[in-house]
C-alpha cells in the first residue's frame, strides 16, 4: 500500500504540474516500468477493499478525534458500514496509514475519610451482572478548565450499571459535595424505579455519611464499599473515568466551565448511544440495555 501511495503521488504531480515521470522515479526509488505496469492493471478485490476501508478509517479517526484504537474502529467500521473486516486488517491499514489512538493513562489516587456508615465487600471484585440494575458501581471525579492563569474545577459524580456498561445518571457541580452525590442518586431511582440493585461505591465521605446510607435503605438497596486503600475494588468505574477522560478531556485544555461541561455532556451521550463495545457483542450501552431488559 505504500507503494501504492508513490505511484498515485507520482500520477497526480505529472499530471498537474507537468513534472516528468521518469524524473520523480528515481526521486521515489520506483523502477519506470514498474509505475506503467502498475497504472495500467486494475486494481484487485483486496485492493479495492482496502482503499474503501483506508478512506473509512481516516473519516472515522478524523470524526472522532483521533480516540479509535483498532479494536474501537474495527467495531466501528463494521457497525456503521455493515461489513465484517478482521481487526488484524484493520490495525495493519492503521499501522500504514499512521493512525494511532491519542489516548493516555492517568493515575487516581485514594483519599481517606472519616467513615459514619460502612458496608462490607461483598462485590468482592466480582464485576459481572446477568441482567440491567443488578450492581451499580459509583464515584465523583474531577475536572479543570482554565480562566488565564486561575485554574478552576468542576465534578463528575456518575453511577454505572455492570451489565450493560451504561451511565444510568450522572450530575456535574462546582463542588464535590453531598448534594451533588446525593442528587446523582435520586436522578437515577426516578429513571429507574424499580431498580433495587447491590450499590458500590468507595469510601468518600459522601458516601459514608448516616443521610446516603437511609437513601439507600428507603429504596431497597443494599450498601457495598470498597475496602480501604483498594481502588481496584471499584476497577470498572475507574476504567471508565479512564476511558471518558482519554477519549474526550486529556485531549483538549478547556479555558470555560460552559467548554467544559458542554463536552463531558456531549461525550457521555456518545458513550452511552454510538460507542460501540466488543463485550457488549459490538453493541453500544444503550443498545445491549434494551436488549437485556
Amino acid at each position: 500500500m505504500e507503494q501504492e501511495a508513490f505511484y498515485k503521488a507520482i500520477q497526480y504531480i505529472n499530471v498537474s504540474e507537468k513534472y516528468p515521470i521518469q524524473k520523480m522515479c528515481k526521486v521515489f526509488h520506483v523502477n519506470r516500468s514498474a509505475y506503467y505496469k502498475r497504472m495500467k492493471r486494475k486494481p484487485s478485490r483486496r485492493e479495492s477493499e482496502n482503499e474503501q476501508l483506508a478512506e473509512w478509517i481516516r473519516t472515522l479517526y478524523e470524526e472522532q478525534d483521533g480516540i479509535l484504537g483498532y479494536r474501537q474502529m474495527t467495531i466501528t467500521v463494521n457497525r456503521e458500514h455493515n461489513v465484517n473486516y478482521n481487526k488484524k486488517r484493520v490495525r495493519r491499514l492503521m499501522q500504514i496509514l499512521h493512525l494511532k489512538s491519542v489516548c493516555r493513562r492517568k493515575r487516581y489516587n485514594y483519599i481517606k475519610s472519616t467513615p459514619e456508615v460502612t458496608a462490607e465487600n461483598v462485590l468482592n471484585r466480582d464485576f459481572h451482572a446477568d441482567k440491567p440494575n443488578e450492581k451499580w458501581l459509583t464515584d465523583v471525579t474531577e475536572f479543570k478548565y482554565y480562566v488565564g492563569v486561575e485554574v478552576k474545577k468542576v465534578y463528575l459524580s456518575a453511577i454505572f450499571d455492570l451489565c450493560d456498561r451504561r451511565v444510568v445518571s450522572y450530575q456535574i457541580g462546582d463542588s464535590n459535595n453531598h448534594a451533588l452525590v446525593f442528587k446523582t442518586f435520586d436522578e437515577a431511582v426516578r429513571m429507574n424505579p424499580d431498580a433495587h440493585p447491590l450499590f458500590h461505591s468507595d469510601r468518600g465521605f459522601q458516601y459514608t455519611s448516616k443521610l446516603f446510607h437511609n437513601k439507600l435503605k428507603e429504596a431497597n438497596m443494599r450498601q457495598n464499599m470498597s475496602r480501604v486503600g483498594r481502588c481496584i475494588d471499584n476497577g470498572p468505574m475507574e476504567g471508565f473515568w479512564g476511558i471518558l477522560k482519554s477519549e474526550m478531556y486529556y485531549l483538549r485544555k478547556f479555558s470555560s466551565r460552559e467548554e467544559l461541561v458542554s463536552a463531558i455532556e456531549s461525550y457521555l451521550d456518545f458513550y452511552n448511544n454510538r460507542r460501540y463495545q466488543l463485550r457488549l457483542h459490538c453493541m453500544t450501552p444503550m443498545e445491549y440495555h434494551r436488549t437485556a431488559a
